[in-house]
């Protein structure tokens, strides 16, 4: 719906563009009219019948500037409806990613839950084997039944995050009623080598709401200009030829000459209107500024969001590994006899844990990028 608005934006610029060249043309006009006169006397009352048919044309010859002016203003004007409607776009190819990698992320951490329930259902197997052989105490069976059932309310958890985050996706594609589809199950990570002022370079050659701003402000600088014009004079051509009598036949006559119309006085109009188009000029020149340091705000922020989700990324690997590793000791321990439920417990969530950290690290990094592009105004 936004892209959709926006394009309407276009279309409506491109006719006002249309509009401004219409004084390029000559105007024709055509009417017919018929009046009946009433003649009173004091002898007699008569009626008198006038039929009149006229056909005019005219031209406008020179307008010091008026008419070309005005075209450069609305074509400017439809410039910065391009770059508005391709910044809408933008907008919405970052929300569909931002929500592409939630779902991604909601889905691997459903899987995770998961995988948590299955080991802590080996777990309860065992626990209830060892007291059944009563080399345990309950306490083991129970212990293991809590963290199951533990496990399981974290399951119901991810999977409502799941399809709360399919919704997301969803109507950020424009499809509330999408038909079910898949996506691809892992994230990718590849380094982005840049360096934050070449990263703020590229945002203010790219950005296409910047480049709105600047060419609003082009056309308003015309538009200063075209104000000026309402001082000037307009030379215009016409020609004119009509029917017109009491009766059929009617009588034709035609006409040819030369207008040219100055404004002496128009209540200060003109003038009114060069001080409203100064005032739009340092309007955008404001904020042109202010959305520079914007620019820069949003590109150091997502630039160091990557950098931080880049560095986290090599750590959660390593959290991962090291959690794997504790908890194949903690249940090789317990196996054996040698060690006790809460080893296993803690061992289970920490790995649990840390993958869901390094899944966030990715989904993070992906997002950061994306964020980054947005703020350079790529794809």
């Amino acid at each position: 719906p936004d892209i959709a608005a926006a394009a309407g934006e276009v279309e409506a610029s491109q006719s006002k563009v249309g509009q401004a060249k219409a004084n390029y043309y000559p105007q024709v006009d055509v009417s017919a009219g018929y009046k009946k006169y009433s003649l009173s006397s004091t002898t007699s009352n008569s009626s008198l019948d006038e039929y009149k048919t006229s056909a005019a044309l005219s031209q406008m010859i020179y307008d010091f500037g008026k008419t070309p002016t005005g075209v450069e203003v609305q074509t400017l004007n439809r410039e910065a409806a391009n770059s508005d409607l391709r910044n809408i776009k933008e907008r919405v190819v970052f929300s569909v990613k931002q929500a592409y990698y939630g779902l991604l992320q909601s889905k691997q951490n459903r899987d995770v839950a998961e995988e948590t329930v299955k080991q802590f259902e080996q777990h309860l197997q065992q626990a209830k084997g060892f007291y059944e052989a009563g080399t345990k105490p309950k306490f083991d069976v129970t212990k293991a039944e809590v963290d199951l059932s533990n496990a399981r309310l974290n399951l119901i958890k991810a999977e409502n995050a799941l399809r709360i985050a399919k919704v997301v996706l969803d109507n950020a594609m424009g499809m509330p009623d999408a038909p079910e589809y898949t996506i691809e199950d892992a994230f990718l990570y590849q380094k982005y080598n840049i360096t934050l002022k070449d990263a703020v370079d590229r945002a203010y050659e790219n950005r296409p709401d910047l480049k709105s701003i600047i060419t609003k402000k082009k056309a308003a600088e015309s538009s200063i200009g075209l104000a000026k014009k309402g001082y000037y004079p307009t030379l215009s051509g016409n020609a004119g030829y009509d029917w017109s009598g009491e009766k059929l036949p009617l009588q034709d006559g035609w006409t040819v000459g030369v207008t040219i119309t100055l404004p002496i006085f128009s209540g200060y109009l003109t003038d009114y209107q060069v001080q409203e188009a100064r005032a739009k000029l340092n309007v955008l020149k404001a904020q042109e500024e202010s959305f520079r340091q914007g620019v820069i705000l949003e590109v150091q922020q997502a630039y160091l969001n990557l950098r931080e989700a880049e560095e986290r990324i090599s750590t959660a690997q390593l959290i991962v590994r090291q959690a794997q590793e504790n908890l194949e000791l903690a249940n090789g321990r317990y196996a054996a006899g040698l060690g006790n439920p809460v080893e296993v417990t803690d061992s289970q969530i920490a790995y649990s844990n840390a993958k869901t950290s390094h899944i966030q690290a990715l989904s993070d990094y992906n997002v950061a990028t994306a964020s980054l592009e947005k703020a350079m105004g790529v794809r």
